[in-house]
């Protein structure tokens, strides 16, 4: 990792570049992937899956047996901790239910908002390096509280052909009704477009690569609604002179062993801390397997020294972090002035860990910077928001002149002419 001693505030905006900043490239590259599947459905995601990921199916989707298979294989130590964090995360999200409010907001007047869930759901889940089971649970759980009418599943297969027996259960146990071998852009296109096989759904969830995001964005051009820009991950750790260098240099590591093009940034004002990160660094990599991924996730990190706390929040609010750790003296204080982020851990024994896995938030986050304008996944996004209004006589009677007004002021004869005929009724 690099170093940036004290830089300049002009300087602070080209700090904030991620692994990947040249997304129109990659769209270029996804875009005809997208055409093949949308104009040749199956047999171009069978194609694709063989040059992209060197396999050749004949079904793409997982069976009954395979399912029933699949759960008995999974470890019963990794069985208890994944029932676990679905009881966690369930009760978070159960927690995101609204009542229905009827607010009258004139006399006779009455107006509510309903929420209802999406019918179909496609989650996109990486498998590549890693098998992301833990994002199954992250979305499968959500939309299983909305009460979406189908939830299918693609994450790609390992060069046998099977999918880790983990993403099985935890798609067993969550509520996926169909499951199927299909990753990278072809995944996206296939849930975007149907392909015959796998059905078209409403909306994509799930985090990728930046393939998988720039397929996602695509496909909103054609009526597709997408969870949010999730790419490849990244966390921001700000510390100061309190933190310990094992558990910054720890938490860096988790965040670039994801995948290359992973970021990993430091911030802090305390010049010994950012020594001793960079010691505990080599010193904790040389303990881990994924090495080689997590090398290059560091040649796109750095250290960055800023002078004061107030410095190191005005930085990452610019930076606007998918994952940021306060390992500072006082948190909770920090984590007011905290606008731009996708979710939050407090103190020193707060890891990132726990949330991708079972403290119970959710860990499909806006990454980029968009966590400037976009929220992580909740219940709420696997639902529609459905406004209502009643009006009685006595309502329309009060209200009719003024919405006659606004519209003549507009010009909108046909709009006055709906309540004036009404109103000579009453």
């Amino acid at each position: 990792m690099n170093t940036f001693r004290f830089p300049a505030r002009a300087e602070w905006e080209k700090l904030t570049k991620r692994a990947v900043d040249n997304q129109q490239d990659v769209m270029e590259k996804v875009r005809p992937i997208l055409d093949a599947v949308k104009n040749h459905k199956d047999k171009a995601v069978r194609e694709l899956s063989a040059k992209f990921d060197g396999i050749s199916l004949s079904s793409f989707q997982v069976s009954e047996e395979e399912i029933r298979k699949g759960c008995l294989d999974v470890d019963s130590n990794l069985k208890g901790a994944i029932n676990s964090a679905i009881i966690n995360i369930r009760k978070f999200h159960e927690s995101q239910k609204q009542p229905v409010r009827k607010v009258e907001t004139a006399p006779g007047v009455v107006c509510w908002q309903r929420s209802t869930p999406i019918e179909k759901v496609g989650l996109y889940i990486p498998g590549g390096s890693a098998p992301l089971f833990s994002t199954v649970l992250m979305l499968a759980i959500p939309a299983s509280i909305a009460g979406c009418k189908e939830i299918v599943l693609c994450t790609p297969p390992g060069k046998d052909g099977k999918i880790h027996p983990a993403i099985i259960l935890a798609a067993h146990l969550t509520g996926v009704t169909r499951i199927f071998k299909v990753g990278g852009a072809q995944a996206i296109a296939a849930m975007a477009y149907g392909t015959g096989t796998i059905p078209k759904v409403d909306k994509i969830f799930g985090p990728g690569n930046s393939y998988v995001t720039a397929a996602k964005q695509l496909v909103t051009l054609d009526g597709i609604a997408i969870d949010l820009p999730a790419g490849p991950s990244e966390v921001e750790v700000m510390a100061d002179e309190s933190a310990d260098p094992d558990f910054v240099a720890s938490d860096l590591l988790s965040q670039a062993e994801h995948g290359p093009d992973s970021q990993s940034i430091l911030v802090t004002n305390s010049p010994e801390l950012a020594e001793k990160v960079k010691k505990r660094l080599d010193e904790q990599l040389t303990l881990l397997p994924r090495t080689a991924i997590i090398k290059k996730a560091l040649g796109n990190s750095r250290i960055i020294l800023l002078k004061t706390m107030h410095e190191m929040v005005s930085f990452t609010n610019l930076y606007a972090p998918e994952h940021l750790i306060l390992a500072v003296r006082n948190p909770e204080d920090t984590s007011d002035e905290i606008v731009n982020a996708g979710s939050v851990f407090l103190g020193h024994y707060t890891p990132e860990s726990a949330g991708d896995y079972a403290s119970g938030t959710n860990h499909t986050l806006p990454t980029y910077g968009y966590a400037k304008a976009y929220s992580g996944v909740s219940l709420d996004s696997f639902c529609k928001k459905i406004t209502f209004q009643e009006i009685s006589r006595k309502g329309l009677k009060r209200l009719g002149p003024i919405i006659e007004t606004m519209a003549e002021a507009e010009q909108l004869e046909a709009h006055k002419m709906a309540v004036s005929l009404r109103l000579k009724n009453l």
